[in-house]
């Protein structure tokens, strides 16, 4: 992140001696994930965080392959058939590649101990749901709208509000989830033109640490794998910290929408990015202002890139038959945009209604099986349909 945060009471000098209340030493950690060129927090723990008393291998999730599907522009059906399970056990991968991994999660159960994501960043948007999430570096509350972004290699705890009716989108990435750097300054600061600006991230709030002894158990998953690391104090017992390098979250609504008097392409609606990929947004926003406007997208052929679009709710001007759920998918090398006849229904549109999570990947995404099961046959043809 491009601004520093700072919880609990901080000695004033790094990787100096800091008391607890009862003269034992707090044990100083540096947290990060790109080695020591990257953003970073420092950490101040009661016990060590290197503690431990069991590790076993656990068989990991498991996501059907689907290796020979065709080239050509996806629509299926997210929500449905949902699997059920947990945090982790919910989670659905529709599409992956070497950087990326996109998919659902509909939890109808709470996850029974501490997750640690070891190989991947995680960006979660809160389709439907609410609760919190916990972490080392405190409490961070989250509603619909939301997107929570979840640094590689922070264990964290989520409870639902509800167990019910919980749909949640996920993204995973080997590289950080970063500000574009259109809307930074050299300095980092977020500059005036852009969509959002730092006070409407929401960083975790730290209360008292805990220090209490037990039976805990983490579930670390790393590159495929999946570990059960059996502790004997509770993970966050972090005291204080400070850095770049933290949980937060962003709600969707608190994005301001750039429009323009003739179509602008999706970098203005950029959220996130990473070295493989970008997030951007689609929010309810006045259409574009020339009088013989086409305020939709215009037929385009992105060859490096497959563009991926979530739908949440709204009314799509360029799509027929989404709805709540629906993902499509158009992979590089295959022209897309406007079905038939959308072009023409859109003329003279003053504004439009739409919320939606794109992500452009700048390698090629893999399909898995997951996806045969809730697919839209008809998709591929549909642009040779009235």
């Amino acid at each position: 992140m491009p601004f520093y945060r700072q919880q609990g009471e901080l000695p004033r000098k790094k990787h100096t001696a800091v008391r607890k209340p009862d003269g034992g030493l707090l044990r100083e950690e540096l947290f990060s994930t790109q080695g020591f060129a990257g953003a970073y927090s420092t950490r101040y723990r009661l016990d060590l965080p290197t503690r431990v008393q069991k590790v076993r291998e656990l068989p990991p999730p498991q996501t059907p392959a689907w290796p020979k599907a065709p080239l050509q522009p996806y629509h299926f059906f997210s929500l449905e058939k949902p699997a059920g399970g947990d945090f982790l056990t919910a989670r659905r991968i529709f599409l992956e590649n070497d950087d990326v991994r996109f998919g659902t999660i509909q939890p109808n159960r709470s996850l029974q101990a501490f997750y640690r994501n070891a190989s991947a960043h995680e960006l979660v948007f809160i389709h439907r749901g609410a609760g919190v999430l916990q972490s080392e570096y405190g409490r961070l509350q989250f509603a619909e709208g939301d997107y929570l972004v979840i640094p590689k290699g922070v264990t964290v705890l989520v409870e639902f509000a509800a167990l019910v009716n919980n749909a949640l989108l996920l993204i995973e990435s080997a590289a950080p989830f970063e500000i574009p750097r259109h809307y930074r300054s050299e300095g980092g600061q977020i500059l005036e033109h852009a969509p959002y600006c730092e006070r409407v991230f929401r960083a975790p709030e730290l209360g008292e640490p805990h220090g209490e002894p037990g039976d805990f158990r983490l579930l670390l998953q790393t590159r495929g794998r999946l570990f059960e690391y059996a502790l004997d104090r509770h993970p966050f017992d972090v005291a204080a910290w400070d850095g770049y390098h933290y949980p937060f979250a962003f709600n969707i609504a608190d994005f301001n929408p750039v429009v323009g008097k003739l179509h602008l392409p999706p970098p203005v609606h950029a959220v996130f990015h990473t070295r493989a990929a970008m997030v951007s947004n689609f929010v309810p926003r006045l259409a574009d202002f020339h009088p013989e406007a086409v305020p939709i997208p215009y037929y385009h052929s992105n060859i490096d890139c497959d563009e991926v679009l979530y739908y949440v709710r709204g009314n799509f001007m360029s799509r027929r038959a989404v709805r709540e759920g629906s993902v499509t998918l158009h992979p590089g090398g295959v022209p897309h945009g406007p079905q038939p006849g959308k072009i023409e229904a859109a003329l003279g549109l003053k504004a439009l209604d739409e919320w939606a999570v794109m992500l452009d990947t700048f390698a090629p995404l893999r399909l898995t099986g997951h996806v045969r099961k809730v697919l839209d046959k008809d998709y591929a043809r549909s642009w040779s349909k009235p």
